[in-house]
């Protein structure tokens, strides 16, 4: 049997192996407790707040990429990258820069006028990928957040 790749705009049924990779990627990023979020989070927001597409590998969710729009007062409506991950067994094999190239022809679809993320300054892979695309770091500017919840109560 030979291998198939298939990029595909997510569905509602996608979000529980979304929220795995989510958690996968906490994991890699040093951070597994920050990921509070739960499926009817995802439930919630999914279409309405957020849209991702998932990479199917011989019909398996391998890799995700979520996404959502906004604007920026400066450029226009601009694509919002919030997490873009492939598991790490199917690193290696062209299934990010596929995904990513997908990315970028959804944000032309939409016709933004900007794509943004952002990657942590440790992770060299990551930055080495982005570096093939024609990208510019920003290092001018600090990211800000303010929390209006804590994590779920232990039971």
């Amino acid at each position: 049997m030979q291998d198939s790749l298939t990029i595909r705009k997510a569905n509602r049924s996608d979000l529980p192996d979304i929220i795995q990779l989510v958690r996968e990627l906490a994991v890699y990023e040093k951070a597994p407790e920050e990921v509070w979020v739960t499926l009817e989070d995802y439930e919630d927001g999914f279409e309405s707040v957020f849209d991702a597409l998932v990479a199917e590998w011989n019909g398996r969710i391998v890799g995700m990429a979520l996404y959502y729009l906004t604007f920026s007062t400066w450029k226009g409506k601009m694509l919002h990258l919030e997490d873009f991950i492939v598991t790490e067994s199917h690193r290696g094999k062209g299934i990010g820069k596929q995904l990513f190239d997908e990315v970028i022809s959804q944000a032309r679809r939409l016709n933004t006028k900007l794509m943004r993320w952002q990657v942590l300054d440790w992770n060299e892979p990551a930055i080495a990928f982005y570096n093939k695309y024609d990208v510019a770091f920003d290092t001018d500017w600090w990211n800000v957040k303010m929390l209006f919840t804590g994590p779920p109560a232990q039971s």
